[in-house]
């Protein structure tokens, strides 16, 4: 019949009863230990995607508000150039006004003293014909006859 070696069966016996102590207590804690190491990978991965896309927001965040900001500089500086010309135009218009009003005051100051120097010359002229219509006539007449006489002839003429 069979001759069983109980070597054999107890070295079967032995390996199955390795292989439960193994499997209890070596392969549960190292496969528990590496899907813990898994699950820790997979969130870091999953935070750096995470944290790359929060990156990728930023950045479209900051592109658009530098080019608001390049946009809204644009437009402060239109607008500063827009306001320079007007005050410039203002300024220049402001200038002619008071070229204008300057020759118009220098033009009644000539004209002033151009009636002032006639008056005086009419004056003077009556001085002088008034003196030599007294040594003609030797008469002496008084002064303010004399400038009548000579308002007379002189209005007579049309010098006024």
């Amino acid at each position: 019949m069979l001759n069983l070696d109980w070597n054999i069966i107890w070295a079967i016996v032995n390996i199955l009863i390795l292989y439960v102590l193994l499997r209890i207590f070596l392969f549960k804690p190292i496969n528990k230990i590496m899907d813990e190491r898994t699950n820790s990978i997979q969130n870091d991965i999953d935070s750096a995607k995470k944290s790359k896309e929060e990156a990728e927001q930023l950045k479209e965040q900051y592109t658009g508000t530098l080019a608001d900001a390049k946009s809204e500089a644009l437009t402060i500086l239109s607008k500063a150039r827009d306001e320079a010309a007007s005050e410039k135009k203002e300024i220049i218009q402001q200038s002619q006004e008071e070229a204008k009003q300057i020759i118009s005051n220098a033009t009644k100051t000539i004209e002033n003293e151009r009636a002032r120097t006639m008056l005086e010359a009419e004056g003077e002229i009556a001085d002088l014909a008034i003196a030599a219509a007294s040594k003609i006539i030797d008469n002496n007449i008084s002064d303010a006859a004399n400038k009548k006489l000579v308002d007379d002839f002189l209005s007579e003429e049309g010098i006024d």
